[in-house]
């Protein structure tokens, strides 16, 4: 079973972490004391060093185990666990140096804490953190292949059918690396033998306690419909006198954001509907400072480029070089949003009312290449600078349109309590122009939710090399 092989695999996780961190202080010696022959640290014999070992191992293990570590690391990505290497690390600095320090006060072990070489500690840090990160990604590779030949999985029963109950299912099956076999789904709300993706329901959730009995699950995830959470306590009471290792997968993704914001009152838990880190004022500080070095920057970068396009449009087509618009911006405001023109000046209203679709006939000659490779974006770099938008950020829409969606979408306002950006994370994944908006505002509210600066350094990163999605 898969429980006594997480238990096992554990067991010999924490020894071979154990040899990492050994092997990284023992090179970090080598280097350092044997080889760099670091001044101050000749007195000590090695066995002075390699004595602390009896210390550091057991007290870096605990730290990992303390951070979470030792997960499953089909819960634990790899960006999660190099931030809990790292964090490990510091403390465990941290800890070491605060003891060489105190020690030295101290009368018979004193000589030893001040000959004691913070350089190769220091040394151990750097690459502790390189072997141990090199390490437990050969680990995932490896389980990453096992999984994926059919290997090491993990067999799950779903308890409802719902949107929670479909999502969990194509996630497992676009990720088979996770290693999760869906053994079926009992359901109160389809009939016995209805397929989705392959995966058949068994029966109803009645037969929960019988189909428990007579087989043998390494989990159950239960992702009852909303309408039937009144089942919730009698199904989970089921599931853990089994005592199967029992998730649940709520099925109100469209109400609550994908990392909820939790507080603890009294032991009583609230979790807000929304959770927007943007509005902090650290980060939303960090991110205007950013934006602004970085629209001057781009603007003073791109001039060149951005004056031989003016002259482009302006000798190619009647009519002015720039274009601007209104659109609505954080906390609802209308603000103009400035572009280079790349279709012939139209009428007003046809203007207002229509979409740009592929091979538009509206677009010139220069402005079907500049749109190609969004150089008709560029003039936006004005609107950061002056605080309408950011470099990223949901895409602002027309005012007609927004009045449209936020009837039509439910959640579509949302992407207004942040400010819009010139490219998103909607756009890196293909959802531009005429495009799914409810697609556009799913991605925009997932950014909206886990915004980051990595999150915006990767974004910028995938527009400049690989530019926006379906532009024409």
């Amino acid at each position: 079973m898969i429980r006594n092989n997480q238990r096992k695999f554990n067991v010999l996780h924490v020894i071979l972490d154990a040899a990492v961190i050994a092997a990284a202080y023992l090179l970090a010696w080598y280097l350092v004391i044997r080889l760099g022959n670091a001044a101050g640290t000749g007195t000590l014999p090695p066995d002075v060093y390699f004595s602390a070992l009896y210390i550091i191992v057991p007290g870096y293990l605990l730290l990992y185990s303390f951070l979470g570590l030792y997960v499953p690391k089909r819960t634990q990505s790899r960006r999660t666990e190099l931030a809990n290497i790292t964090k490990a690390n510091i403390i465990g600095l941290m800890i070491i140096t605060f003891i060489l320090f105190a020690g030295r006060n101290f009368t018979n072990v004193g000589p030893y804490f001040r000959n004691f070489s913070t350089r190769m500690i220091v040394a151990f840090f750097g690459i502790n953190i390189f072997l141990e990160t090199g390490f437990r990604n050969a680990i995932r590779l490896i389980l990453k292949r096992a999984r994926a030949s059919g290997y090491n999985q993990k067999n799950i029963l779903l308890v409802g059918y719902s949107l929670a109950a479909e999502g969990f299912i194509d996630r497992c099956i676009q990720n088979p690396d996770w290693g999760y076999k869906i053994f079926g789904i009992l359901s109160d709300s389809k009939h016995c033998g209805d397929v989705y993706r392959n995966v058949k329901v068994i029966g109803s959730i009645d037969g929960l306690a019988d189909c428990l009995a007579n087989n043998d699950f390494d989990e159950i995830a239960v992702t009852l419909p909303l309408d039937k959470y009144e089942l919730l306590k009698p199904v989970v009471g089921i599931c853990e006198k089994s005592g199967v290792h029992t998730k649940f997968v709520p099925d109100y993704q469209r109400i609550l954001p994908t990392i909820p914001y939790t507080e603890d009152l009294e032991g009583l838990p609230v979790i807000n509907i929304r959770h927007v880190p943007l509005t902090e004022p650290l980060n939303a500080l960090i991110k205007r400072i950013a934006d602004i070095i970085g629209s001057s920057l781009l603007l003073v970068f791109f001039s060149p480029l951005m004056l031989f396009t003016m002259v482009a449009i302006k000798v190619t087509s009647p009519g002015p070089i720039f274009y601007s618009q209104e659109r609505v911006g954080l906390h609802n405001r209308i603000f103009r949003m400035y572009k280079f023109r790349s279709m012939y000046v139209q009428p007003p209203e046809d203007e207002a009312s229509k979409w740009t679709v592929k091979n538009d006939p509206r677009v010139t000659k220069v402005g079907r290449f500049i749109r190609k490779l969004n150089i008709d974006e560029m003039p936006q770099f004005y609107n950061i600078l002056k605080g309408d938008m950011s470099l990223v950020g949901p895409r602002p829409e027309r005012p007609q349109f927004v009045e449209k969606f936020k009837e039509e979408i439910p959640r579509y306002m949302i992407k207004h309590q942040v400010r819009p950006g010139l490219t998103g994370w909607a756009q890196v994944n293909g959802y531009r122009g005429d495009t799914s908006i409810e697609k556009r505002i799913e991605y925009d509210l997932y950014y909206i939710e886990n915004w980051t600066a990595g999150l915006d350094i990767k974004i910028l990163f995938e527009t400049a090399f690989k530019g926006f999605k379906n532009a024409y």
